[in-house]
């Protein structure tokens, strides 16, 4: 069976899409976000086709789209639905998959089923996307004590934003993980700007060659 890695984040609006694409890219895989809510402007997976630069037939459909860009759960309720956690299963491809989550780890699902519940019955490596500004150092180490605590295993936590070198080595420190590098924001993204600084600031094997382990 082929690479198969979530990229979870730490909040919401933090830039994880965008290294999503990047990683989709640097892996030449498959993306899929099984759950998008929120349907105004692109959606994830049309964001990630623009950036990632892969083929289209790569970017699976998401389970659920729903209209409302809210927690899952709600938006759901919204739209007249319940989430099914039986039709959320990763696949198997025979090439990388990247499976973006929708906002942060105990984002519900469903009124009796977080997010993170999902993590813990695939148990599959996540790379855990934290942003470099304010609020970072808490908001980081609380997402890696509830990965550890349900045994998720951990590749690492990618930073996005701005260099904050003291708040990437506490998080590093504290959580005991590996950081992975850093993702700055690009004041002109695209294609190949995208794909420029991740080759400048990520190593795929060093990405997905470790799982829990410190930093």
């Amino acid at each position: 069976m082929s690479v198969r890695v979530v990229v979870a984040g730490t909040d919401t609006d933090i830039g994880k899409t965008v290294f999503a694409a990047a990683l989709t890219r640097a892996l030449d895989g498959y993306y899929w976000k099984p759950v998008q809510a929120g349907l105004s402007g692109d959606t994830d997976a049309q964001t990630v086709e623009r950036l990632s630069g892969v083929a289209s037939s790569r970017i699976l459909p998401e389970v659920y789209k729903l209209n409302t860009p809210a927690s899952p759960h709600f938006a759901a309720e919204r739209d007249g639905i319940e989430i099914d956690a039986g039709r959320l299963r990763p696949q198997a491809l025979p090439a990388p998959l990247v499976i973006e989550l929708a906002g942060g780890l105990q984002v519900p699902l469903t009124r009796r089923l977080l997010q993170i519940d999902l993590l813990a019955a695939w148990k599959l490596p996540v790379i855990l996307c934290a942003s470099t500004r304010l609020g970072t150092i808490n908001h980081s180490l609380l997402s890696i004590e509830a990965l550890k605590r349900r045994a998720i295993p951990i590749l690492g936590i990618a930073f996005i934003g701005e260099e904050n070198a003291d708040s990437e080595r506490t998080i590093s420190s504290f959580g005991g993980v590996r950081r992975l590098g850093r993702l700055p924001k690009l004041a002109n993204l695209n294609s190949e700007a995208l794909r420029e600084a991740f080759e400048a600031n990520f190593s795929v094997p060093d990405l997905l060659g470790v799982g829990v382990s410190g930093p």
